[in-house]
């Protein structure tokens, strides 16, 4: 080979060498791009889906209570739809709702006499509609109606599904569930260790209470939490709700708050862990749905899964779980608030731990409380029953209840509380 041929074929090489380099270099960078944003949202497209709403499953804290006339009551406070002892209830409910039939009008002391007998009591903590409480049992439901509260009662040979719904009426359905598997699901569970509010007829303190309020005849043993606030890496949330973490337009407000616009659109992060957000005309944020305005059941599902791609990597032992959902033509609000197995956690001001406005099927705007719970490794001191009763008597109608409260950075103990 002539020395023509010879630089013809190294200039050949070099130029191949560099080709190739130049690849790997994208390539990392792609990589490492994408790996950035993994922990939080995933932008994706402008518009479309992140790839965490296939990973996310719907969960929810409830309170149960199993019932057998002759032998007295079975009462659960923390617990989630996810918890395998939570199992046989599902599976009763899952059958209920999937066969029940068309509901018709009850009242509130058809209700309670519904508890009386052989029978399942659930309370979602919040009125949800039909459809959400259904896939949170792995069924499908109704869209329209909304129900906190449901008992499966047994009456002669059928077992009959009652529900109180959001405007505070009550339903009665028929169901094709089996009395005898309603029976021989309660024969399981140790009975005798809770009471209904409405049942304590001597304990005047008691009657003052809202009359599903359940009480335990001994106190479960929850931990006292750490709390957090995980917000030093704000590079990683830019990057997850589509902002450039390397931004110039960022500045610090009077308030402390750290503001990044960009395109329109304005991210505040407030020293208490509280993120802001503000989509600006070309949407990034969005979920799946059927068609351009989602149902409640979409909402609830993709929103969820939106935020617990936000907050899985931070919020410790705690989920969230969804408290309210408003849907007004193509407007959708959503409110969800942290749960620690089971245990609602109460924020200070009163507000929950995110809220979400969707327009059609974009986010428009959300408000994040992040945290992070974790065992602090001692033991909650609850107050005795008696004396909680007495404090709760005070406010009417109230309903007692468990449930941590979250006034910022420190700890939080379980602990009596009225609403």
């Amino acid at each position: 080979m002539n020395e023509r041929g010879r630089k013809r074929q190294d200039f050949i090489q070099n130029l191949t060498i560099a080709v190739l380099s130049v690849t790997a270099v994208l390539l990392f960078a792609q990589t490492q791009i994408y790996n950035l944003g993994a922990g939080f949202f995933s932008e994706g497209n402008k518009g479309a889906p992140a790839p965490s709403q296939t990973n996310f499953t719907l969960t929810a804290p409830v309170r149960a209570a199993v019932t057998d006339g002759s032998f007295g009551r079975c009462g659960m406070m923390a617990l989630t739809t996810a918890d395998e002892a939570f199992e046989p209830l599902r599976g009763l409910l899952e059958q209920a709702l999937g066969s029940a039939r068309t509901c018709v009008a009850s009242d509130g002391q058809t209700f309670l006499r519904a508890l009386e007998g052989t029978s399942v009591y659930y309370d979602f903590l919040t009125p949800l509609p039909l459809s959400v409480l259904s896939h949170l049992v792995q069924t499908e439901g109704e869209e329209t109606l909304s129900a906190r509260r449901l008992i499966l009662s047994q009456q002669r040979d059928t077992v009959v599904l009652y529900f109180s719904d959001e405007s505070g009426g009550y339903l009665r359905c028929e169901t094709a569930l089996s009395s005898q598997i309603l029976e021989e699901a309660v024969n399981h569970y140790e009975l005798g260790n809770a009471s209904f509010a409405f049942e304590l007829t001597d304990n005047p303190a008691a009657q003052t209470l809202a009359p599903c309020t359940l009480l335990l005849n001994e106190l479960p043993t929850l931990p006292e939490l750490s709390v957090s606030i995980p917000l030093s890496d704000t590079s990683r949330l830019l990057a997850s709700l589509g902002f450039n973490p390397n931004t110039q337009n960022r500045y610090t407000d009077a308030s402390g708050a750290e503001v990044v616009t960009e395109n329109g659109r304005t991210l505040r992060i407030h020293p208490d862990g509280t993120i802001v957000y503000k989509s600006g005309g070309d949407p990034v944020l969005s979920i799946a749905a059927g068609e351009e305005i989602p149902t409640r059941l979409e909402a609830a599902t993709g929103v969820g899964a939106l935020l617990n791609g936000l907050l899985s990597s931070t919020a410790g032992e705690a989920s969230l779980y969804l408290e309210s959902i408003r849907q007004v033509g193509g407007a959708t609000a959503l409110q969800y608030g942290y749960q620690v197995n089971g245990v609602p956690v109460h924020l200070a001001d009163g507000q929950g731990a995110a809220q979400v406005s969707l327009t059609g099927r974009n986010v428009s705007s959300m408000t994040i409380c992040v945290r992070q719970y974790a065992s602090a490794g001692t033991d909650s001191l609850l107050l005795p029953l008696r004396q909680s009763l007495s404090i709760a008597a005070r406010q009417e109608g109230a309903e007692l209840f468990i449930g941590y409260t979250d006034s910022g950075a420190g700890t939080s103990s379980a602990q009596w509380l009225a609403e």
